[in-house]
């Protein structure tokens, strides 16, 4: 998993509430294999007009967010059904971070898990960095975990909160299964111990 420390990117307005995971990637998708190109499925049936053209009134088909890596959005963003496929669309579109004021709550752990940072920051800033975006279309964003900061367009501040232990996995990459193996000499020396008293158990 990439680390999470800091970025400034190119920030993208989703002018929606309640952007469930069916939405972000369609099921009819779930069964594609995740490849360098799985990120084309990212918000398809908004994306894409029915014969496949770019639809170009939706936000990421214009120019100016086309290298977007960080996505505004509204309440309760990746809700409905758990998928972990709507943050592997994500991130192999480019994504590294979402801000809104909720997720839903599968969808947040599975970003976690993923390396794609959520940040919840208060309806009302979330509302002012999307205006702030539509204001100045291909404006900068800076998201940095080190010091729990969103930096807008016009230089505020916002601090935000995340579990302390999901920021050390972030910052250093790892997810559960990671963060396991860093101490798989310990587990396989129980395990070679637990054996050798135990040889019945084997």
């Amino acid at each position: 998993m990439k680390p999470f420390t800091k970025i400034t990117a190119v920030a993208a307005p989703i002018d929606m509430a309640n952007v469930d995971t069916d939405k972000i990637v369609p099921a009819r998708f779930l069964r594609k294999a995740r490849g360098a190109d799985y990120g084309k499925y990212l918000f398809h049936d908004i994306r894409y007009n029915a014969d496949g053209s770019d639809n170009p009134g939706f936000i990421l088909n214009q120019a100016r967010y086309r290298n977007v890596q960080i996505l505004v959005a509204g309440d309760n963003f990746g809700c409905g059904s758990s998928r972990e496929s709507a943050v592997w669309v994500l991130t192999d579109y480019g994504i590294r971070s979402v801000i809104a004021p909720s997720f839903g709550d599968i969808h947040y752990g599975n970003a976690l898990q993923n390396g794609l940072l959520p940040v919840r920051l208060p309806d009302a800033t979330v509302k002012k960095l999307r205006q702030q975006l539509h204001e100045q279309p291909g404006a900068l964003i800076t998201v940095d975990l080190e010091s729990q900061t969103v930096t807008g367009p016009d230089g505020a501040v916002c601090p935000f909160d995340i579990d302390p232990s999901n920021r050390e996995k972030l910052l250093k990459g790892l997810d559960d299964i990671s963060l396991v193996l860093q101490n798989i000499e310990a587990i396989e020396a129980y395990e070679k111990r637990y054996h050798g008293e135990l040889p019945w158990l084997a």
